[in-house]
């Protein structure tokens, strides 16, 4: 790319905010992240996708290969690279165990922990086993659940019930819940 064509498509000085969805595998991240990103007229980004399209391969083949530690390192350096606006972003579950990435969406925007209880997530994780997950050896879908609540806690702007209400109702909750400043940025 010619330097002075890369130019035209930095960021306008004005930069609006994005908002970003954090919680567990399987609580709905990326369905209610495209719901909200098209009621707002807003990019709908999902951080796995980009990981995925930086590997060439699935989530999971990503995870196993790298091992939950270098899958991490990975998913901060990904994380903290991302310079959007206007963006709704829905993160892997396992985003908060880095301090770094936490803080950089922090800079964009609110951050949302879309929250379901741990029998939820158990079953629609053991429906779908091939979504990538950050798991040690030995660890159990509720140790994950546990470690990262208080994690979840500590990083969002606004915890939302994501169980048992359908997409919809949560893009509702969410819009009567983030700040108007916000969402000044709509379409």
């Amino acid at each position: 790319m010619h330097h002075s064509t890369f130019d035209r498509i930095a960021p306008p000085s004005k930069t609006a905010p994005c908002i970003s969805l954090i919680g567990m595998a399987g609580v709905g991240k990326s369905t209610i992240g495209q719901a909200l990103a098209r009621e707002l007229g807003w990019a709908f980004v999902d951080s796995d996708h980009i990981i995925e399209a930086l590997y060439g391969a699935r989530l999971q083949t990503v995870t196993d290969e790298l091992g939950k530690d270098a899958f991490l390192d990975v998913e901060d350096a990904v994380v903290a690279s991302l310079r959007l606006q206007r963006a709704v972003i829905a993160t892997g579950g396992s985003v908060v165990y880095r301090e770094r990435c936490m803080r950089h969406l922090q800079s964009l925007g609110p951050i949302v922990y879309l929250d379901a209880p741990l029998d939820i997530i158990e079953e629609r994780i053991s429906r779908n086993p091939q979504r990538g997950l950050a798991i040690a050896p030995g660890q159990t879908i509720a140790d994950i659940f546990h470690e990262r609540e208080a994690l979840y806690q500590r990083y969002c702007t606004i915890r939302c019930a994501a169980h048992p209400y359908a997409p919809a109702q949560c893009v509702r909750w969410l819009i009567s819940h983030i700040p108007p400043e916000i969402l000044e940025e709509r379409k």
